[in-house]
């Protein structure tokens, strides 16, 4: 079963069940794919790949609203533990990402292939890991390892 059908089908099982906040954070995924699927240039179906895709883009934008609110301090503590909860629930769809070890030792050997030991070049190493190992790495993990890495070699 592919995951719209997937998503499809969760969402009709929360309108059932009357859960509304499950509800209301999958037609919020349909609707950011579906505007994916119509967006200028936008060819073919909807494939697993892509809806990992949005689903994670959506994720980033959940996660910034958290910071946002952060901010705001007490007022805003039920609008993040909401947002955490559609996070939570929106993992299932999430690429899966290599674990910390796996991760290093990419990031090891983009250094050493690119010779930098400065920590001025990280930004170089975090652009070759993220070229060749997109969807198999978590970008904020291989940034915090790039700077703890190349800060330890200066």
């Amino acid at each position: 079963m592919s995951l719209v059908q997937e998503i499809d089908e969760r969402l009709h099982a929360a309108i059932k069940a009357r859960d509304l906040r499950t509800a209301d954070c999958l037609r919020m995924l349909k609707s950011k794919l579906t505007e994916k699927r119509t967006s200028p240039g936008f060819k073919g179906d909807l494939t697993d790949a892509i809806v990992r895709e949005v689903a994670a883009t959506y994720v980033k934008q959940l996660n910034r609203s958290i910071q946002e609110f952060e901010k705001g301090g007490e007022a805003g503590r039920g609008h993040i533990e909401k947002l955490k909860w559609e996070i939570d629930l929106l993992s299932a769809y999430l690429p899966s990402h290599l674990d910390e070890t796996a991760t290093r030792r990419i990031v090891e050997e983009a250094i050493a292939q690119s010779g930098i030991t400065d920590p001025s070049g990280s930004g170089r190493v975090i652009g070759t890991v993220m070229k060749s190992h997109k969807d198999e790495v978590d970008p904020t993990l291989v940034r915090r390892l790039v700077e703890e890495i190349l800060s330890r070699s200066a």
